[in-house]
């Protein structure tokens, strides 16, 4: 959200020291109903006093508390009085910044632990009682070896006496296993813990809530100047544009620019829903040629993104001037696109995922960036088209890059090749659909390998491109796993695939998995 939204006054911050999940930190946060924004460690401080938050809790990382000049606290966090939850590095950070004593050099622990329960807690109420034991997920080489004053043991693991310790009366808790992922089956109850009734938080951050104070937000930042919308027919840019227009009306122009590697007759269907459901006023630019051009023959994943950002910049430039000029542009930006093209450390976690939308605009335009979903993840932003009315076909659609086909064409960009691509991706959505499966799957498409092989079809040979097949299930992208199709499905899309797509004779199915911070065909 703009600057000038006022903090929520129910806010956890969560203080990142580069963890891979420290997302799913958030996510469970706000799980539980309330509203949690992430800040890396060297801009907490400022993070603190801006958002003004109701509890603090502080992630894992990849450094050592051992080593010199390792990253930690700010120490107004412990001067606030505010209850503070650590995990992983920081219990470790928080156990040595408050007088206690981490050490490496022990046995290491990673993956599935026991943890036994010494004694009540109110972080374990209602989950975990003293005696009995629970399972945990573990990721650590350091580990606490003596407490600050005033804290206690209140769980244990065979590597790690110092479990979860807490410091009741201070309201700071410290586990050393990681509560936020899937593989600690109790650990969302143990977060809602800390945040209802640890730090008293109501949990009634929802997006009914969340539309309203958007709203006014963008009103006070956008005043009585223009914008345009970049819409590219997504979920995001859709709610988005639906957001400002109920914000600001008829000061809303969007733009829907086919950069030709959209998938087969996107473009369309994306423009007849606006028109017909919305009364948006929306330009339809058909610049295919001036992207596949530019496109043409690239390779590399990266340009590819900058070359389509770049483009797409220059194409709202031009139309922001037939309309009459316009002061600010607008985006469908969500937060996993801005935690990601950040470097929040300098470790592991720098800079996994590059966004083309993310990063500013150029010096020579006079506008400013409106981008009303930065706090939301994917879900979320669905919870909010359904508050706004979207349709729910269009709700559910598939998550689809900003950089379109061209990001699922590995190697160069020809025409041939997306033309190839769009007509197997729509087959291969059109039997998705068919089985009734759609909705099953987060996300579904082809990919057009960079690779031919020779083939016999009828009788003739053939040499011709391989297509991969992806589908997902995830709730909000961070993390997937394949989708288990039967061989009968498989087939009947492959076989479409290879009779009606001149140009591919082999079908592939991909059943990899993603986790926290991969990126996907890109």
């Amino acid at each position: 959200m703009p600057d000038a939204l006022t903090p929520h006054p129910d806010t956890v911050l969560i203080i990142d020291f580069g963890s891979q999940v420290t997302q799913l930190i958030a996510r469970r946060v706000r799980e539980a109903g309330v509203y949690s924004e992430i800040v890396p460690f060297q801009s907490a401080e400022e993070g603190f006093r801006r958002l003004k938050p109701r509890a603090v809790i502080l992630s894992g990382g990849p450094a050592s508390t051992t080593e010199m000049g390792s990253p930690s606290a700010p120490e107004l966090v412990f001067d606030s009085g505010l209850p503070v939850l650590g995990i992983c590095y920081g219990q470790q950070t928080m156990c040595a910044q408050l007088g206690g004593k981490v050490e490496g050099g022990h046995h290491r622990e990673f993956g599935r632990a026991f943890v036994e329960i010494s004694k009540p807690s109110a972080l374990f109420e209602g989950v975990w009682n003293p005696g009995e034991s629970h399972q945990v997920w573990m990721s650590h080489g350091d580990r606490v070896t003596e407490l600050p004053q005033g804290f206690e043991v209140i769980a244990a693991s065979p590597n790690a006496p110092y479990a979860a310790t807490a410091d009741e009366a201070r309201r700071y808790y410290a586990v050393q296993f990681h509560p936020e992922v899937v593989h600690t089956p109790d650990g969302a109850k143990l977060i809602s813990n800390f945040v209802h009734k640890i730090a008293g938080l109501k949990g009634d951050w929802t997006m009914a809530a969340y539309k309203e104070q958007a709203i006014a937000a963008i009103r006070e930042q956008v005043g009585d100047g223009k914008v345009i919308c970049g819409l590219s027919g997504g979920v995001d840019s859709s709610v988005a544009a639906l957001l400002i227009h109920e914000a600001v009306g008829d000061q809303l122009t969007c733009i829907l620019v086919d950069h030709g590697v959209m998938r087969k007759d996107e473009a369309a269907q994306v423009v007849a829903m606006f028109r017909e459901h919305y009364n948006i006023p929306l330009v339809h630019v058909d610049a295919s040629d001036t992207f596949i051009s530019a496109l043409e023959g690239e390779a590399d994943p990266e340009k590819k993104r900058k070359t389509i950002g770049r483009l797409f910049i220059d194409v709202f430039e031009a139309e922001a001037k037939k309309v009459g000029g316009a002061d600010f542009l607008a985006q469908g930006t969500l937060y996993p696109d801005v935690i990601e093209s950040v470097s929040f450390t300098g470790g592991p976690s720098v800079t996994i995922k590059s966004h083309h939308n993310v990063g500013g605009l150029p010096e020579r335009m006079n506008m400013k960036l409106v981008e009303p979903l930065r706090e939301l993840f994917k879900d979320e932003v669905r919870a909010l088209g359904r508050e706004l009315g979207l349709p729910e076909q269009f709700i559910g659609r598939h998550p689809f890059p900003g950089p379109g086909l061209a990001i699922r064409l590995p190697g160069g960009v020809t025409r041939e090749k997306i033309r190839i691509l769009q007509e197997a991706d729509a087959i291969y959505l059109d039997e998705i659909r068919k089985a009734g499966l759609y909705d099953a799957i987060w996300q579904a498409f082809a990919v057009l390998l960079p690779v031919q092989t020779v083939g016999v079809m009828g009788d003739g040979r053939t040499y011709e491109f391989v297509c991969a097949l992806r589908a997902v299930t995830s709730v909000d992208g961070m993390t997937a796993d394949f989708y288990h199709f039967d061989m009968d499905f498989l087939g009947r899309a492959a076989t479409r695939i290879i009779n009606e797509v001149r140009g591919i004779n082999r079908v592939v199915y991909d059943v990899t998995s993603k986790p926290p911070g991969t990126i996907e065909w890109e």
